[in-house]
């Protein structure tokens, strides 16, 4: 277990120290940094019977050349089924390629405060990290796709899967 963390941190490291240099080389440019800065994120809403699931997941890219981006993102979820409480919240590192105009890949690092407390006293608190691979199809500001879990346990995860289908919309 402790070779997933080491290699997650190692190519968080890498994906820091990409982004930074491409950063450094498009400053030569004269735009603003804040001229390059995407915006996106997502939000989730679900509920039956006695379930209920709410998600705000902001995120904000550089733009660092037509092809590259890279930023960080926050995740707060709050759900509850039964009596069953969970919140959940962290940040995550994203790095996405374009090598095509309709085509991107994506990396993104996730850790994730998980807080559950059940309705027979019992309470379980940890960290979850998340180590994503993505490929999506670009139509506009809008991507639609499929993305992987490296790192997916499925007795801490919160998500049901460690593959899971995505839409970012980027502004």
């Amino acid at each position: 277990m402790k070779n997933k963390y080491f290699k997650v941190i190692c190519l968080s490291f890498l994906l820091l120290a990409i982004s930074t240099s491409a950063q450094t080389f498009n400053s030569s440019r004269n735009s603003s940094f804040i001229e390059n800065v995407r915006f996106g994120g997502g939000v989730g809403l679900s509920f039956g019977n006695d379930f209920f699931s709410g998600t705000l997941a902001p995120f904000a890219l550089y733009q660092i050349n037509p092809f590259l981006m890279s930023g960080a993102g926050l995740n707060f979820t709050y759900s509850s089924f039964n009596d069953n409480d969970t919140f959940v919240y962290g940040g995550s590192l994203i790095g996405i390629a374009k090598p095509l105009k309709e085509l991107q890949f994506s990396l993104e690092y996730e850790q994730l405060r998980v807080n559950r407390s059940f309705n027979n006293g019992v309470e379980d608190d940890y960290w979850y990290p998340a180590l994503f691979i993505g490929v999506g199809y670009t139509s506009g500001p809008v991507t639609v796709g499929i993305r992987y879990d490296v790192l997916y346990d499925s007795d801490k995860s919160i998500y049901a899967d460690a593959y899971m289908p995505f839409v970012r919309v980027l502004f």
